[in-house]
């Protein structure tokens, strides 16, 4: 696999060619990569397309239909930071490759099921729950790859084709969903997902990916999740990212949940109507998509955020209120471009907030944001359409998701990240004089500093405090001396002698830079005083 050098954060311009939308697509393995995403793709929306218009034969209760989204979703949210976690510890390929193989078999259970006309609608539920479960655990292996394939500065690019897939497969899955399901029947629906999901199989086993275990061994799987949530937790772009994510979510489910019986609403509609609703809103993110990378550039991130979420929002007004096919797609459209503005500049900045060696579990925290909002969502507006109807929930949607998209801005704004957050190898690790001790592992660090200056001190070691915990530190503490005026100790607290040292190869740039400001508060010809200890218990 190759691992081209990444542009240093706040420099000038990019090249040209670096901007272009196609750039990523030069790279051979990102190139093979992304067409096993684009057929992996193209099945997921067959199954959901096949899965949604089958519901609406079995029951026409629009909170069954609406939960087919629920399950399909609701797995990403459950299983999301484990399988994150594996995805940073295990070979991504085989990883990958076993999640592909599982979405086949699911579909191919489907296909046998709908053939012999076995399926109820809370079977179709289950199927769907477990069709889910393939795709949480392909998502965050994914987007964790896709950084160590592209330049930094065509990471952009390489997310907004990401989208490009994702929403070509809206067009094409709908497409062959409808034609097999009108011509065929929604059985061959499933049996065609079933050898597309083993052709993208067969593509990713033939990428050259070399695996490099890490030389302090594998992270422990429920140390590795508590590492990534509190890595999440600890930054303040990370969780704004989060919030954004799932208000977005939350609201626009509603669109794709109750699009099926939008679908039957309009004057004539039946399965092709609601082919084109989807492949509309395909064919906007599309033509949004090759923009994508220079808006970036011009505007801020919370500025398309909030401008396409007000363009979003009208749409999906239309869309709820119109029984007119035609404008029923102009709208679609619409809220296709203005949905991979949002999802794209979000996704792009939760991967500039995230290192490699926790890039998995971070974006798997994005999707279940993504997921559990949307399975929420789902749930929700179904219930608002079947307690009154479904104008109504798609309107309600819009309208509060524009209004708490505005009050997360207010609330929390974007500071921007410009940190580099490539491991410098700044700090030698520590040497222990005996075999690796065995329990937890405390470190002191002493500073000896000017009473006068101990509020600035204490503002500057909060950050010190997210900085530990954001490199796996159980807990961290700041003690202050009674008895000595200006003598703080810094107290950290590692799960292991092994999790301590995994701490040295996760400094980065800012870390070293944030100790030098440290220092700068330090008297005395000295360093700081550092010791560690065993921490032992007694009966």
């Amino acid at each position: 696999m190759n691992h081209p050098d990444p542009a240093p954060p706040g420099d000038a311009a990019p090249h040209a060619d670096a901007l272009s939308p196609l750039a990523p697509l030069r790279l051979p393995a990102f190139r093979m990569l992304w067409s096993a995403w684009l057929v992996a793709n193209v099945c997921m929306w067959m199954n959901d397309v096949a899965a949604a218009w089958m519901m609406t034969s079995l029951t026409d209760t629009p909170i069954w239909v609406a939960l087919v989204q629920t399950a399909a979703t609701l797995p990403v949210f459950l299983l999301g930071l484990p399988s994150g976690a594996l995805a940073d510890m295990l070979n991504r390929q085989r990883y990958l490759l076993a999640t592909q193989v599982w979405v086949a078999v699911v579909a191919l259970v489907l296909c046998l099921l709908a053939f012999f006309g076995s399926l109820s609608p809370a079977l179709l539920l289950a199927l769907t729950f477990a069709n889910g479960i393939g795709l949480a655990m392909r998502m965050p292996v994914f987007a964790a790859i896709v950084p160590d394939l592209v330049p930094r500065p065509q990471l952009a690019a390489a997310l907004a084709l990401n989208g490009v897939a994702m929403n070509t497969s809206r067009i094409v899955g709908p497409i062959a969903a409808g034609a097999l399901i009108a011509g065929a029947g929604s059985a061959w629906v499933f049996l065609l997902n079933a050898v597309l999901s083993l052709l993208a199989a067969v593509t990713i086993a033939r990428w050259r990916y070399q695996h490099k275990p890490d030389p302090l061994g594998r992270e422990r799987l429920f140390s590795a999740m508590r590492v990534g949530m509190q890595y999440v937790g600890q930054s303040y772009h990370l969780k704004g990212v989060m919030l954004r994510t799932a208000i977005f979510f939350l609201h626009t489910s509603a669109l794709l949940a109750l699009l099926a019986l939008i679908a039957r609403r309009i004057e004539g509609g039946d399965a092709g109507t609601f082919t084109l609703l989807i492949a509309s809103m395909g064919c906007g993110a599309i033509a949004s998509s090759l923009f994508l990378p220079r808006l970036r550039l011009r505007h801020a991130r919370d500025t398309l955020v909030l401008g396409s979420g007000i363009l979003l929002s009208g749409a999906m007004l239309v869309v709820g209120n119109t029984t007119q096919e035609w404008i029923a797609a102009l709208a679609m459209l619409v809220c296709g471009g203005a949905w991979i503005t949002t999802a794209n500049s979000l996704s792009v900045s939760a991967q500039m907030g995230l290192p490699a060696w926790v890039r998995a579990r971070g974006m798997s925290i994005l999707q279940m944001a993504v997921m559990g909002s949307s399975a929420l969502g789902a749930a929700l507006w179904g219930q608002v359409a079947t307690l009154g109807s479904v104008p109504l929930g798609l309107s309600v949607a819009a309208v509060s998701g524009l209004a708490c998209m505005a009050l997360a801005h207010r609330l929390m704004p974007d500071l921007g990240f410009k940190d580099d957050l490539t491991p410098s190898h700044a700090f030698p690790p520590p040497i222990a004089n005996a075999p690796p001790p065995s329990g937890r592992v405390m470190t002191t660090v002493e500073y000896r500093i000017d009473p006068a200056r101990a509020a600035e001190f204490r503002a500057l070691m909060n950050e010190s405090r997210r900085s530990r915990l954001r490199h796996g530190a159980l807990s961290w503490e700041l003690l202050q001396d009674l008895n000595t005026p200006g003598r703080f100790v810094e107290v950290v607290v590692d799960e292991s002698w092994i999790e301590h040292l995994r701490r040295f190869d996760r400094v980065t740039s800012a870390d070293v830079a944030l100790r030098q400001r440290k220092l700068a508060f330090h008297l005395g010809d000295t360093p700081p005083a550092v010791n560690r200890y065993l921490l032992e218990s007694t009966v």
